[in-house]
């Protein structure tokens, strides 16, 4: 049975987001996946990486030690799920916060003579779903920061056999029937995944 790790970032359980997030959750269960669903505000998750933690960082194992629950759950993950907004063109501090913390040497990677080494190769299949308050072409003038975070260098720690990376821009603008296309469009996204 495939294991997927949802991770969802946004603090409004009545947000558009909050529908994705559900619909990610929902379409996962009904192909008979195990959905580790793990939603970091209504968990409370401390995304800030405290002094002591940032001083023992490459100190394994007790990087993990604050951690240790998250850390469990990321590596038995088979597939990876990020959904959340895109704000100033970033991800959200509370998921930027989890990456910080949980995606540690000797977790999602190891260095060895001072290169990055994938170490989340058990993740063969990492999606994320977001959504951009401007346009696509907005995004692509800075550079697309989140896309490329997660098509790279989350990426590069998995190494997964497929990706997917699930936008709605514009959300700005966004008509009810843009946003239920939207919807729509992630369940059958990862229906076929």
């Amino acid at each position: 049975m495939t294991r997927a790790l949802v991770l969802a970032a946004h603090p409004v359980p009545d947000s558009f987001n909050a529908a994705l997030h559900h619909k990610v959750v929902e379409t996962l269960e009904s192909r008979g996946w195990d959905v580790d669903d793990c939603d970091l505000y209504a968990e409370g998750f401390d995304p800030v990486l405290s002094e002591a933690e940032r001083r023992s960082y490459h100190e394994e194992p007790d990087n993990i030690a604050p951690v240790a629950d998250y850390v469990a759950r990321v590596r038995a993950a088979d597939a990876l799920v990020m959904v959340f907004p895109v704000w100033n063109f970033g991800y959200p501090a509370m998921l930027k916060g989890f990456l910080d913390r949980v995606f540690l040497p000797g977790v999602s990677f190891r260095l060895e003579d001072g290169k990055v080494k994938p170490n989340l190769t058990k993740i063969t299949r990492l999606a994320a779903v977001t959504t951009y308050g401007g346009t696509r072409l907005r995004a692509m003038l800075v550079g697309d920061p989140p896309r490329k975070c997660v098509t790279r260098a989350v990426w590069h720690v998995c190494r997964p056999r497929t990706t997917k990376y699930l936008a709605l821009y514009d959300m700005n603008r966004a008509t009810d029937a843009d946003r239920g296309a939207f919807v729509g469009r992630v369940g059958q996204e990862l229906r076929n995944w």
